[in-house]
């Protein structure tokens, strides 16, 4: 029976902390904030987007290749439907949206329910959780950690796994230090890089705010006439200082890497049709239709509450018919519904995404057991390592699954 250590009670933590004493070993586990699971109860917009339906192929196919191939012996060992059968004994009933993505049942507390059928199962299997317990320094030098620093005091053990996050919201308590530390001991890390996360406009449009674009795509360029970097098909909502849903969350981390590298621009497709397509199309419905006004045709592909003032900024009366409409006009009206500018990003912050980018170089770690490559006993899992899945419960499972290979000691 060894003595592990598992320091950080999030998703990845609560999962090793529970394998590993379930398998016999003398378990302690160290949260430096007050309670359990704080980001998993935030997770999903506060409702727990758990994980994701569909077979454990189609899990890894969302992430990067080699992100997917790092992720498939735990994923395998653990996967989603093991998740959700250890929830459901524990009383939590889920379901699954029409887009895949798994929940706890709607109703008050939901999120907090996953947490605390977690933390039962940790405390049933014996694990002596303490919170409150911030670790501020590792010690020892590769094969072996010699302990922990909490408080001051060394913290000694068999075996260590940290599972204590990226460095995304920070006020949860995943400030990302750990990198740094780990960076100190030899071991290789990728800079922490803002994914997921809501983007920043120099040209922001607060009395857009709440206002969605649906059903249309999200476009990354090197400028407004630059080539395309990336785009993504999915919903776009503006937010005081520019715009987040899911499109923009899954564009965020190209964005930012765009930025830096000094051009980058986004617009929005409402028709994903080419604009000479929807351009005939106009000009047909000219002559059909020569009295319907340029902004009730608008209004079919935009939301009514940006038609007013897109008009305006293009130069055109809202009193417009099509029929009256010129040339320049026409263009004009087509380039809203086919590549609405949204303009340049701010700096996209590390802070505000649910996930951060970045982390311990998956060539370091041993895919089976999560434990670093050329340490004996030091293990590491969940946000911790360089794995950054799309919007989904893509990265919770990864989170569940590396936890559960971490612990399996």
């Amino acid at each position: 029976m060894a003595k592990v250590i598992v320091v950080g009670g999030g998703a990845a933590g609560l999962v090793a902390a529970w394998r590993a004493a379930s398998l016999g070993h003398q378990v302690r586990l160290l949260e430096a904030n007050g309670r359990l699971g704080v980001k998993l109860r935030i997770s999903g917009g506060g409702k727990c987007n758990i994980t994701h339906d569909g077979s454990p192929r189609s899990l890894l196919e969302a992430f990067s290749k080699s992100q997917a191939r790092f992720l498939r012996p735990s994923l395998l060992a653990f996967d989603n439907q093991a998740v959700l059968e250890l929830l459901h004994r524990e009383g939590v009933e889920t379901y699954s949206r029409d887009n895949g993505r798994i929940f706890p049942a709607d109703r008050p507390g939901s999120a907090g329910a996953v947490v605390a059928a977690f933390e039962m199962l940790v405390r049933r299997a014996g694990v002596d959780v303490h919170t409150g317990a911030r670790v501020t320094a590792l010690r020892g030098q590769s094969p072996r950690l010699d302990g922990l620093v909490l408080d001051g005091a060394p913290i000694a053990g068999e075996v260590f796994i940290l599972a204590t996050g990226g460095a995304s919201y920070p006020e949860t308590g995943t400030r990302g230090e750990v990198l740094g530390w780990l960076r100190g001991l030899g071991v290789p890390v990728r800079p922490w890089f803002p994914a997921l996360a809501p983007i920043p406009l120099q040209r922001p449009r607060p009395a857009w705010e709440g206002v969605s674009l649906r059903d249309g795509e999200l476009r990354l360029t090197a400028g407004p006439e630059g080539r395309r970097l990336s785009a993504f098909r999915g919903d776009v909502v503006f937010t005081k200082a520019g715009i987040s849903g899911p499109a923009a969350l899954e564009l965020s981390q190209a964005t930012e890497q765009a930025r830096r590298e000094g051009a980058a621009w986004l617009s929005y497709a409402s028709i994903l049709q080419p604009a000479e397509t929807v351009d005939a199309a106009v000009l047909e419905e000219q002559r059909a239709n020569p009295r319907l006004l340029a902004a009730t045709w608008l209004q079919r592909h935009l939301p009514e509450r940006l038609v007013a003032p897109l008009l305006q900024e293009a130069g055109l009366e809202r009193t417009l018919m099509l029929k009256d409409l010129p040339k320049a006009g026409r263009k004009a009206l087509v380039a809203l519904v086919t590549a609405l500018p949204l303009g340049e990003p701010q700096p996209v912050p590390l802070a505000r995404g649910e996930v951060a980018a970045g982390g311990v170089d998956l060539a370091a770690v041993d895919p089976r057991t999560m434990a670093l490559r050329g340490w004996e006993n030091l293990r590491v899992c969940g946000e911790l390592l360089d794995v950054d899945g799309p919007v989904g419960g893509y990265n919770l499972q990864a989170a569940f699954s590396t936890g559960f290979a971490a612990g399996s000691i």
